[in-house]
């Protein structure tokens, strides 16, 4: 009887990924299509004994009693095979380019992508089951990224196409992904300031509601491409009939109309945020500090805003995520980011030139969620 459904579904879909699907891609360059090298053979008999151990303890998982002993096992093989599927992949990659010439190039296929993803999310199944903390969900990264980050230093990633992507463009890699940074955070800032008084306008003047939400709601569904080059018109016409607007980096393409697609993009759940967070005030807090003599403006700053602060940061959570991966989008109009790797490697065909994009960006998102996670933590456990 399968008890861990979960666990059961994860553990069938990185083992039918490690026997259907390639672990590595080995081509004698960037352009030639190579040849597909399985799981057991980047392995190798001991490297393998290992996963099979690794992925016979949460699979046994599954089928057992559910206790903390079991999900600690799932766990500790879990970590395992995440951190030991990278060192397998170097370690091959090296082999593998100290036979062939210098160019050639072993690149990770999609095969170690889904095993990876696989055992990602058993680990957080595991902690979610035993309740594990936010702060200790963040030393468990912080550890597995620590290790990683050592065996990288060392060199056992060197060999690996996407290592030498980074390292061939290491100046402007470091660049484009301040300039994404940019983006995001005078986006995301511009919404605050903006989209927060929307949505106090929205709840202080119900007439105004169906207005203001049913314009962001407008704004919401013109897909991302589309609203950026609806931009490129009327900024060009503009920067071309005032020059100043030009000497200020204002034109139809580049920084302007991806900051002003991504705040409007922002706009309503920062919005609705405001809103539904002070609609979530009782109302006989209101009255008591009425009673007490506040002003409607103390009443927002001292009462409204610490109870409606939780859902708040919900909201400004969503924006800066979703900010950060529109912002790849932004590279088609000239604005730069990470977007600029993606498109890149989509127009010469160079997929560890696309992941030299994608992946600092998911790692963005997902470092950015959790960190406004335990804020959101934080806020709910203060006293209001």
């Amino acid at each position: 009887m399968i008890r861990n459904r979960v666990l059961f579904l994860l553990v069938v879909a990185a083992g039918l990924a490690a026997l259907s699907l390639a672990f590595l891609g080995f081509a004698p360059n960037r352009l030639a299509s190579g040849r597909a090298i399985g799981l057991a053979e980047a392995a190798g008999p001991l490297g393998l004994s290992l996963i099979l151990l690794c992925a016979a303890l949460p699979f046994g998982a599954a089928f057992a009693r559910q206790s903390r002993a079991t999900h600690f096992a799932a766990l500790a093989a879990s970590l395992v095979l995440l951190v030991v599927l990278p060192l397998i992949a170097g370690h091959t990659a090296g082999a593998l380019v100290a036979t062939a010439t210098p160019i050639a190039r072993v690149s990770l296929a999609g095969g170690f992508w889904i095993i990876e993803l696989a055992t990602a999310l058993a680990i957080g199944d595991a902690l979610r089951r035993l309740s594990a903390g936010l702060f200790s969900t963040a030393a468990l990264v912080i550890g597995i990224v620590a290790l990683l980050a050592i065996a990288a230093w060392s060199g056992s990633f060197d060999e690996l196409s996407l290592a030498k992507e980074a390292a061939n463009r290491r100046e402007a890699f470091l660049s484009e992904t301040g300039r994404h940074a940019f983006l995001v955070t005078l986006s995301v800032l511009l919404a605050l300031v903006i989209g927060v008084p929307l949505g106090i306008a929205a709840q202080r003047r119900p007439r105004w509601h169906n207005a203001i939400f049913g314009v962001l709601d407008i704004i919401q569904t013109v897909p991302s491409i589309a609203l950026f080059g609806l931009l490129i018109g009327p900024l060009a016409a503009l920067s071309g009939e005032f020059p100043v607007l030009r000497s200020l980096g204002i034109s139809g393409i580049g920084i302007a109309p991806a900051i002003i697609a991504l705040v409007l993009y922002s706009l309503l759940p920062m919005a609705r945020g405001a809103y539904a967070g002070l609609a979530s005030v009782p109302v006989s807090v209101i009255e008591t500090a009425r009673g007490m003599g506040m002003t409607q403006g103390q009443i927002l700053t001292r009462v409204e805003a610490p109870i409606a602060l939780p859902v708040l940061l919900s909201g400004l959570r969503i924006v800066t995520v979703q900010a950060i991966g529109l912002a790849v989008v932004a590279a088609l109009i000239g604005a730069g980011g990470l977007g600029s790797f993606v498109f890149l490697g989509l127009a010469q065909r160079a997929l560890d030139l696309m992941l030299l994009g994608a992946i600092p960006t998911i790692f963005m998102a997902l470092g950015v969620d959790f960190i406004f996670q335990l804020l959101l933590a934080a806020a709910r456990k203060s006293p209001s």
